[in-house]
């Protein structure tokens, strides 16, 4: 009997109706989002998004993104994420800046959890992270209650590209 699995790729296609343009806008978008037509690296970047929202959402590993504050200003960054959440411009942060801010453990179950090695896993979170923050702040602040959980914020951030 036949597989009625499909690979991924052929999935996009279907999806993209064969033409390279797709059907579904908030996919196109996601595809984008984690890297383009890089089908390979789809899997490993969906999970370092999982776990950069982790990082910010109320229910996620770092006591949310007032925990993750606070942890910038503990390593004298504070001016680097208040850049992310002002709707100024985002000041960069760099993966060894980001390792300062991180624990050991949260970098280490990262990089487990994506495959990606820890130093990979600072280098790609310093790229995305400012992103996010900024575009789960757009009112230049964080609410009182937090960010919300990570489906929230997952849904709130994919929303964004309807």
């Amino acid at each position: 009997m036949p597989s009625r699995h499909l690979p991924l790729s052929s999935m996009l296609e279907t999806f993209r109706g064969g033409s390279g343009r797709c059907r579904m806008g908030i996919l196109d978008k996601a595809i984008e989002m984690l890297g383009g037509d890089h089908l390979p690296m789809m899997d490993s970047r969906m999970k370092l998004m999982q776990a950069a929202l982790s990082l910010l959402a109320n229910n996620g590993r770092s006591d949310g993104v007032h925990g993750l504050v606070h942890r910038f200003n503990q390593a004298g960054l504070g001016n680097v994420i208040q850049s992310w959440i002002g709707t100024g411009q985002n000041v960069p942060v760099t993966a060894e800046q980001l390792r300062q801010v991180l624990d050991h453990g949260q970098l280490r179950a990262i990089a487990d959890e994506t495959g990606l090695s820890e130093r990979e896993a600072a280098r790609q979170l310093s790229d995305m992270l400012p992103d996010l923050v900024d575009k789960l702040t757009p009112a230049g602040h964080i609410p009182p209650g937090g960010l919300g959980n990570v489906s929230t914020l997952l849904d709130h951030f994919l929303g964004r590209y309807h």
